[in-house]
């Protein structure tokens, strides 16, 4: 009998960002899933807080090389990777410098949100997608952490609907306490076109900010995890509408079987 196999799309892993409770659960949800017989596999950005030669990353000349294209721009796709030893775990980094070689994450030294957000989530969450392709490695499950990663939901479900390698995949959403107030920017909905987003689709992404990014991450998805004990308000009464799975948050130490039992109550039950 096959492995179920489990994607982790993740915003923060320690120890290659500070520790945070997103960031734990990056390191040791993939670690721990793995240990209860699942295959996993761990993708997060290489920001560049990242120091590349202490965490010995290196590049996967195999997987990169390709340009994705965004606002007609080119913007090469660059696959590194590490391993966590104790873990026995490797996690593949997204990198392209132009979205994700300065040195803070999100937001400038002086806090302010840096305006090509927009362009490095679009980036970020086809990458993955893409490189997951190169890989030929068909995911069951496809879980995604921190906005970052909310853009992969819709493009699993419309983008790669008739893919083999995704068609048949249960993409589960995490909600964290991760808000931000800016808006991104207007012409967002035009940004993340490509083939299979249809214009009912990019209407939920007008006037996008972090409601409507999560909103809608969580409209495609087949399933929510709540990730954080408090969330944005208005999300936790959105989610309290919806007819999907639902996990509740689970604490630090029970949240590991919590969540391999969730992933097989969706495998069994969509």
């Amino acid at each position: 009998m096959e492995k179920t196999r489990v994607l982790f799309v993740e915003q923060e892993i320690t120890p290659y960002l500070k520790e945070t409770h997103m960031s734990r659960i990056g390191r040791y949800l993939p670690q721990g899933i793995q240990e209860r017989g699942k295959e996993i596999r761990a993708f997060m950005p290489r920001f560049g807080s990242i120091n590349e030669r202490r965490n010995q990353l290196h590049e996967v000349i195999r997987l990169s090389g390709m340009n994705l294209i965004i606002d007609d721009t080119d913007h090469p796709l660059i696959i590194k990777v590490a391993s966590i030893q104790q873990a026995r775990m490797q996690i593949y980094f997204i990198d392209n410098d132009d979205f994700f070689a300065r040195k803070h994450i999100t937001h400038d030294k002086s806090g302010v949100f840096y305006p090509d957000n927009a362009e490095r989530t679009i980036f970020f969450s086809r990458g993955v997608l893409e490189t997951v392709k190169k890989l030929a490695w068909a995911p069951d499950v496809i879980h995604c952490h921190g906005w970052i990663s909310a853009l992969v939901p819709l493009y699993v479900k419309r983008h790669h609907k008739d893919n083999p390698l995704f068609n048949e995949s249960k993409v589960v959403y995490s909600i964290y306490d991760d808000d931000f107030k800016e808006s991104f920017k207007k012409d967002f909905d035009k940004l993340i076109k490509i083939p299979g987003i249809m214009p009912k689709d990019q209407k939920m992404y007008k006037d996008a900010n972090y409601v409507t990014l999560i909103k809608a991450a969580i409209e495609y998805a087949d399933a929510i995890v709540i990730g954080s004990e408090k969330i944005n308000p208005e999300i936790a009464d959105y989610v309290a509408t919806i007819n999907k799975p639902i996990l509740p948050y689970q604490k630090e130490d029970a949240y590991i079987d919590a969540y391999n039992n969730f992933y097989d109550k969706i495998l069994q039950k969509i």
